[in-house]
């Protein structure tokens, strides 16, 4: 396999350029004066942004996307062989690179911060990066996200330190050399590829593995997920949940969750030794990343429009809450949009019990993304299941996404908060609705 150098690329092409990371990838090479064309399946914010850097995109997938004279070819693994591209690519020898293997070649030049973890490390990194920019130390960052203030999933820096969003999705964070590596959470989740809880467990294990006696992980060690990869860990432990300034700060961004974000966040800060007021004036100004709650506008009707990616029942269930407790007496709608189906069908009973915080459900049909359609499981299932869990509740099945934002705009006034909630196109729903004003 060859050796992955980003100074020798002249000009890449990405396949599934408008993917969150991805793109972080084609950003940085257009930032270097690369040239950079690149497909997806759908135009979206991410490439329109990448088109004003210069980047050449074609939407839908075709061997002739794929110009006479590129030299290397990067792809979200997301791709399989029959993708045309990837299979011209393949064909013609080129020099080929996943997305994972392009972070770990950064990696490995540099300090590497990496935040793992089931559910809130697109938070934590971003609130570590907003740490390191705002104490001027720099760093380069990647994140599964826009980051507020530079609206970016990069940002490039010239010292040592790197930040990077390390995604358990494949063991794709293997292919990274941290220093430090910060462990939210783990739980069940992309059961498509992993046999089950212990499988992702042993994938965490072995990113700690690669630690040595002078490197830090920052994790709860009261966590029982967490117990036998902290007695096995040869590094030196940080117990983020000993933090007690997180719970002093008055942060922008709402729910428990985002408290314990924070404390893994100042817990990075101590281990390299930037003072602690700094740090935590840092996390008071910050105000959250692209669908991680992110307050879109008011409707016609007056009502507040929130749009987040949730799509892991833990993660409604945490957003949902700090929702309820932040909007205590207002009416809360959430249109929640299912992403894949094994996803759907694995954790059927946990979605269902997910909603108990808000007074109405409208749910779409499944997001299939990289699945084909299963016939054994779909949206009407699930809400079936919600019903059963929130007796009483309007729990209601949609299937296009136009007839949910034309029943949000009917049934809200300034009484009511919509959360339009999933990894899919749902969030198009909380733009109709701000524009409709």
């Amino acid at each position: 396999m060859s050796i992955m150098n980003l100074s020798e690329i002249k000009k890449a092409h990405f396949v599934g350029i408008g993917g969150i990371g991805v793109s972080a990838i084609a950003r940085l090479l257009l930032l270097q004066g690369k040239s950079v064309t690149g497909s997806d399946r759908a135009s979206s914010p991410v490439t329109a942004m990448l088109k004003k850097l210069g980047a050449k995109i074609n939407f839908g997938h075709n061997e002739n996307n794929l110009e006479d004279d590129t030299d290397t070819v990067i792809y979200t693994i997301a791709v399989d062989d029959t993708n045309p591209e990837f299979a011209k690519a393949k064909k013609l020898g080129l020099k080929m690179f996943s997305y994972p293997e392009v972070l770990g070649a950064i990696s490995r030049e540099k300090y590497t911060i990496a935040v793992s973890g089931t559910h809130g490390k697109t938070t934590t990194t971003a609130m570590t990066g907003k740490i390191l920019i705002d104490t001027d130390k720099d760093p380069t960052i990647i994140v599964g996200s826009l980051m507020k203030g530079p609206m970016s999933n990069l940002v490039v820096g010239e010292s040592n330190l790197f930040v990077v969003e390390a995604c358990e999705y494949r063991r794709s964070f293997l292919n990274l050399s941290p220093r430090i590596v910060v462990i939210t959470n783990i739980d069940n989740d992309h059961l498509d590829y992993y046999r089950d809880l212990e499988d992702i467990k042993s994938a965490f294990a072995e990113l700690v593995g690669k630690l040595g006696p002078k490197d830090y992980l920052v994790c709860n060690k009261s966590d029982e997920r967490l117990r036998g990869i902290v007695a096995n860990a040869k590094c030196i432990i940080v117990d983020y949940s000993q933090n007690k300034l997180a719970e002093e700060l008055k942060l922008k961004v709402v729910g428990a969750h985002n408290v314990e974000n924070a404390k893994a966040a100042l817990s990075v800060a101590e281990i390299l030794e930037i003072d602690e007021a700094s740090a935590a004036k840092a996390l008071e100004g910050f105000s959250g990343t692209w669908r991680r709650f992110e307050f879109k506008g008011e409707t016609k009707g007056g009502a507040m429009v929130y749009d987040d990616y949730a799509h892991h029942p833990t993660e409604i269930r945490a957003t949902l809450e700090g929702a309820r407790n932040f909007f205590k007496d207002k009416k809360i709608f959430v249109a929640f949009q299912p992403h894949l189906y094994s996803r759907t069908k694995l954790l059927l009973d946990d979605f269902a019990k997910s909603f108990d915080d808000v007074d109405v459900v409208l749910v779409p049909e499944i997001y299939a993304a990289r699945e084909p359609v299963d016939p054994s499981i779909n949206s009407e299932m699930l809400v079936a299941e919600i019903k059963k869990n929130n007796p009483g509740k309007e729990i209601i099945y949609m299937r296009f996404l136009e007839d949910i934002a034309k029943y949000l705009e009917n049934n809200c006034d300034a009484n009511s908060v919509i959360v339009t909630m999933g990894a899919g196109d749902i969030s198009g729903v909380s733009d109709r609705l701000i524009s409709n004003k």
